[in-house]
């Protein structure tokens, strides 16, 4: 039986994505889920897409990919900042084809754990939550609506709040250092910034990181 391996926010850092891989060592039976924002913000967006694909990694959908999908489909890509602009330019066809594909989330019922970008409202029926919440969600308000952090400094992670079944891998909110709770952990540790690439091998428990070779962001 293969691994599972779960890898945090890459951000068009290719070099870093391509290093972390070759020290995790994949195996054919190994099933890789890469946890959305693998573009945007770094300098390689289509090569990430590329990396992906070579290795057969899953992806679920991020803010990021989300983001520049409603642009496309709105025609607004001229009107977009500079980075979400640069990065746009750079998908192909078949990039954006892959993109359109993404799931809001992969349950793997076998190991009672779900993999998604932001996360989910933790008193809500986790299946039926929208895109829109399960890609960016940080943080709950006082009225029980997800944020992100600044927007609502005085809200609660949601993860602080998600005491049930599956247990959750997730990204989307950067961190120095993997941020575990008893059902839940985060695996953004802010590569684009300068931090570490981080996968989570979820049968062995363990982290595997390569640090950046610079920020880019």
């Amino acid at each position: 039986m293969g691994r599972t391996i779960a890898i945090g926010d890459v951000h068009g850092c290719a070099w870093e994505f391509e290093k972390l891989l070759k020290k995790i060592k994949p195996e054919p039976t190994d099933t890789i889920i890469q946890l959305g924002d693998l573009i945007n913000k770094g300098p390689n967006s289509h090569d990430v897409i590329a990396i992906a694909q070579d290795y057969k990694i899953s992806a679920v959908m991020g803010n990021h990919e989300l983001r520049l999908l409603k642009a496309k489909k709105d025609n607004k890509g001229k009107a977009l900042s500079s980075y979400n602009r640069d990065t746009y330019e750079q998908l192909t066809k078949i990039d954006w084809k892959w993109i359109e594909q993404l799931p809001k989330h992969i349950h793997k019922k076998q190991l009672k754990t779900v993999l998604v970008h932001g996360g989910f409202l933790p008193d809500s029926p986790w299946r039926s939550q929208p895109i829109e919440v399960v890609s960016q969600v940080q943080v709950i308000d006082k009225k029980g609506n997800p944020q992100k952090r600044s927007d609502a400094p005085s809200g609660k992670l949601w993860v602080n709040l998600w005491k049930k079944k599956p247990f959750v891998i997730y990204g989307h909110i950067p961190r120095r250092k993997v941020y575990r709770t008893k059902k839940t952990i985060g695996i953004d540790t802010g590569c684009v910034y300068g931090g570490n690439l981080s996968a989570y091998i979820l049968e062995e428990d363990r982290i595997v990181r390569v640090a950046a070779k610079k920020a880019y962001c």
